[in-house]
């Protein structure tokens, strides 16, 4: 921030995570300039309801897509929201889930709909006070829940919290800097995110003609009899993929016997099965017993495990392979290990389980359903070309070579969008706070 000038004087705050802030700003409780509206929806006489989506913001139920909560039968029990109302998931708060409505219509009874006192503040600087992230960090603190980020606030949490307030005219100033300067890095990661798109479409596509057209381009073809296919080497085999595999679904471990002492065996969750690889970010163990007849669930370094419920998110297919460093580790329901045969290269089950070739092939059956899960057989009827072991392994190496500059440029890409966030987060939090002063900022010509 060393490109902006600092106010003339400080005052102390006396708050921790707002610290110093200019003489003359005002430190006064949220409730001065906010407050609660709990109006129910009597006789459910709007329909028109709304969602709160993290790092969108509010949106009418119908444009979110199939995820996230459902839309109750009943809207009577439901809240009254306004144009301009603030409206805050009291659930996910600190992940971003939090904006200004445009709409008139109704929420969640458990959300926070807030007016804003227009005379003492302008609605879209209540709105950047909410967006900074210590001051969400603030009041996650007085959050209910077992997950930081699934800790509920009320309104009780935020009346009593102290923010920085100055004049409507410093106001106005701060909104047209953070407007211009929030637009430009926005446009930034827009253009970031759009780079990755590209990069995983042409490492799709790569995948995808390595697997089915073979690396020989004068290799003889032949009609593959799968349309999705089309015409595969002559010598390959094409078979269903249960055929090659054996496919174990987990077992169904009793959450009341979880344990959270790391001296028992982890559970392969679903939540632990992320896009190539396995995140241990959230475990609970389990204590076995002598002969407990669970042998068959413990993982090997080498397995091929996928996560049965939405397998398919914005990153990938929810498919990994066990590493060393997972281990000792037993298969929970809800995820399936796969074993290969030795007609079978383990790595390029796993190319194809994360192909767009797989996710083809289950989307049409779990299309429009509310928590999208496929089954073993689907993953046995998955119908997959069959090259020799040797051709395979060549494969997975030549795919593994043409993928890394295009991984390295991913890597950078994500961490180009990470730094830009975070400058976001901290450009909003000093002018919201003080620290820079804006007053006679102008943008360049």
């Amino acid at each position: 921030m060393s490109r902006y000038k600092a106010y003339p004087a400080y005052k102390e705050s006396h708050i921790g995570w707002m610290g110093p802030v200019p003489e003359g700003w005002c430190i006064i409780p949220c409730r001065a300039v906010v407050e609660d509206i709990a109006e129910k929806n009597v006789g459910a006489a709007d329909q028109n309801y709304l969602s709160v989506m993290a790092n969108v913001g509010v949106i009418k139920y119908e444009d979110k897509g199939d995820i996230g909560n459902k839309k109750p039968d009943d809207l009577s029990k439901c809240k009254i929201v306004k144009a301009g109302n603030l409206v805050i998931n009291s659930m996910n708060y600190a992940i971003g889930s939090y904006g200004m409505s445009p709409y008139n219509g109704v929420c969640s009874p458990v959300y926070i709909v807030l007016g804003v006192n227009e005379e003492a503040m302008e609605s879209r600087f209540a709105l950047r006070i909410f967006e900074n992230t210590p001051f969400q960090k603030y009041l996650a603190t007085f959050g209910n829940g077992i997950l930081e980020h699934r800790a509920a606030i009320g309104w009780d949490d935020i009346k009593g919290a102290h923010i920085a307030v100055p004049s409507k005219y410093e106001q106005r100033a701060i909104l047209n800097f953070l407007d211009h300067e929030t637009a430009k890095i926005d446009a930034l990661i827009k253009k970031q995110q759009r780079l990755i798109e590209l990069l995983k479409e042409k490492r799709q596509a790569v995948i995808s003609h390595a697997v089915t057209k073979g690396l020989s381009p004068n290799a003889q073809m032949k009609d593959s009899g799968v349309e999705r296919l089309g015409e595969v080497p002559a010598h390959w085999r094409v078979s269903k993929c249960g055929f090659h595999v054996s496919i174990l679904p987990g077992y169904a471990f009793q959450s009341s016997g979880f344990s959270e002492s790391d001296e028992d065996t982890k559970l392969l969750r679903g939540i632990n099965v992320g896009v190539n690889s396995l995140k241990w970010d959230e475990v609970v163990y389990w204590k076995r017993k002598p002969s407990d007849g669970l042998d068959a669930y413990v993982m090997q370094e080498g397995d091929i495990v996928i996560g049965m419920d939405r397998p398919l998110i914005s990153d990938g297919i929810r498919v990994a392979k066990v590493k060393e460093s997972d281990l000792p580790c037993l298969l929970l329901q809800r995820v399936a290990s796969i074993k290969t045969s030795e007609h079978l290269d383990a790595d390029y089950l796993l190319m194809l389980l994360s192909s767009n070739m797989f996710s083809a092939h289950f989307a049409p059956d779990t299309t429009g359903v509310s928590v999208p899960h496929i089954s073993p057989d689907q993953i046995g009827n998955f119908v997959i070309p069959i090259p020799t072991v040797d051709e395979q392994k060549r494969i997975v190496f030549f795919v593994s070579s043409a993928s890394r500059k295009l991984i390295e440029l991913l890597s950078k890409a994500e961490e180009a969008i990470a730094l830009m966030k975070e400058r976001r987060t901290a450009l909003i939090s000093a002018a919201v706070t003080g620290k820079i002063d804006v007053r006679d900022w102008q943008a360049a010509a």
